[in-house]
């Protein structure tokens, strides 16, 4: 049995990232390898690609093979259906997400300066990048937001560690761009001036290539 092989093919079949442990199911009982035998496996393929325009990529829910970034142009020519673009709305909040969780749809709110439309945290939580984590101990116990496996697997990341830090996202030069206002939104009271940029954070983790409307469902009742 050549484990290396296995894992590989393994990897190519699978519609969704493997952790070790689902690897190592996939074999039959009496043949399964150990954890380590798998992860030196693992390295081994991933050296075996690094010259190719294919990957192995380890994220925050485990191993997938993926087209290198610099093939993005010519492969994208393969899907007739173009992305949708993410709102600026959207990535302002995915990002206040990311970096204040736990956070409520309130304190969001508060950072940004404008109301978040319902839409925006539909399209969040339907896409599995956010979910409820619990509900704060004040009156009407709003929801506390965080992100998820999804999210990070979705940008490439393995863990929120690899995030870029707030001054990284401070130093970027933003000259250029003229955000505008979603009109969904209302404005509201001027955010402190010791909050941190959060509205350059999407840069952080996002450039807005991909995507889709935001929408103006109300978001679903979460128990």
């Amino acid at each position: 049995m050549n484990t290396k092989r296995i894992v590989e093919a393994i990897l190519f079949a699978a519609n969704k990232p493997m952790t070790i442990k689902q690897i190592q199911e996939a074999f039959p009982e009496l043949e399964q390898p150990d954890t380590l035998e798998i992860q030196v496996a693992l390295e081994a393929i991933a050296q075996d690609y690094l010259p190719r325009p294919i990957g192995l990529k380890q994220l925050a829910s485990g191993y997938r093979f993926q087209i290198k970034e610099g093939m993005a142009p010519w492969v994208t020519r393969l899907f007739e259906e173009k992305p949708a673009r993410y709102s600026r709305a959207l990535l302002e909040t995915l990002s206040i997400i990311a970096y204040r969780q736990p956070v409520t749809r309130g304190e969001i709110e508060d950072i940004r300066g404008v109301s978040v439309s319902s839409g925006i945290i539909h399209t969040l939580l339907e896409r599995e990048w956010i979910r409820v984590i619990a509900h704060k101990e004040v009156p009407g116990r709003p929801a506390l937001y965080g992100t998820t496996k999804q999210f990070l697997d979705y940008f490439n990341l393995t863990s929120l560690n690899e995030l870029p830090t707030l001054q990284e996202i401070v130093d970027l030069d933003f000259s250029n761009e003229q955000p505008q206002q979603e009109h969904r939104e209302r404005p509201q009271t001027e955010p402190s001036q010791t909050e941190p940029p959060f509205e350059s954070a999407e840069q952080a983790i996002g450039d807005g290539t991909q995507a889709e409307t935001d929408g103006d469902a109300e978001s679903p009742t979460i128990h």
